[in-house]
């Protein structure tokens, strides 16, 4: 059983006066956190404004660089070159590290956002230039995913890397997420969340859509932002995790990296 482990959420994905998920009570519950960095959703407001929460909450702060799709949310692929993927992941990085330091803080992460995200689980293609993205950019930056291509190149480069896991995306048996255009795929209900998330620490395995059940290796237990429901899922998230003994860690204080001093431990 995992005694420690980060809870990580997907936020500052507003943009404009168009406003997305409840990111001030999520805050609230998680040790890190994902931030829109322009390119699917936030803009220069919403970015500083959720930094500056960061750091008032001692939530840690990743980038959540994805594809230029404000209109499909950056859930949809695109066709770019590689050099493109890494020049466009490098902007979203300088982009959020201007706030971060603007705050007193440093980034933790660089977890990539939605179609992005899932492309560089299996497609070297986009997983390559993610990572060399994050090395040109900074090397002490933790890469965080799924387990498959861009773990793999990232921990080549000698990257740090931390998993992730999905409290409410469904599995394929591959260990791929199901798509969202496919029935099933986004779960909603609170007590299967939560009971899931209780089998992923205890168990270390996840049940996927054929009902086998997937070993799973993950640092961080992602809580999506944007979801109906998303707070009281967290909460009750977090509430099963603190009574059974599991310790809430921001992701660089369970791989062993000193946070920056302006940080605090959740």
């Amino acid at each position: 059983m995992k005694r420690r482990v980060d809870l990580v959420a997907d936020l500052g994905e507003g943009f404009g006066h168009y406003k997305m998920g409840e990111d001030d009570a999520m805050l609230e519950l998680v040790s890190s956190a994902n931030i829109a960095c322009g390119f699917h959703a936030g803009d220069p407001r919403i970015m500083d404004a959720t930094v500056g929460n960061c750091a008032r909450l001692g939530v840690h702060v990743g980038a959540h660089p994805g594809f230029l799709d404000l209109v499909g949310f950056g859930r949809r692929a695109l066709d770019a070159s590689p050099a493109e993927i890494e020049t466009d992941v490098l902007y979203q990085l300088g982009a959020l590290d201007a706030f971060t330091r603007a705050h007193g803080l440093t980034l933790q992460h660089v977890s990539p956002h939605g179609r992005l995200g899932n492309l560089v689980v299996t497609d070297e293609h986009y997983a390559l230039p993610v990572a060399r993205a994050v090395a040109r950019f900074d090397p002490t930056l933790i890469v965080l995913g799924q387990t498959g291509r861009l773990l793999d190149i990232a921990t080549e480069m000698g990257l740090p890397t931390a998993a992730i896991g999905f409290a409410d995306r469904a599995y394929n048996d591959d260990g791929t997420l199901v798509s969202r255009l496919a029935e099933g795929a986004v779960l909603h209900d609170e007590d299967e969340i939560a009971a899931r998330v209780m089998r992923m620490v205890t168990e270390g395995v996840v049940s996927t859509v054929s009902g086998v059940d997937l070993p799973i290796r993950f640092d961080s237990i992602l809580l999506h932002g944007d979801n109906l429901g998303a707070v009281s899922f967290a909460r009750r998230v977090r509430a099963e995790l603190t009574n059974a003994g599991v310790e809430i860690t921001p992701l660089s204080t369970l791989l062993g990296i000193k946070p920056h001093e302006s940080v605090r431990s959740r």
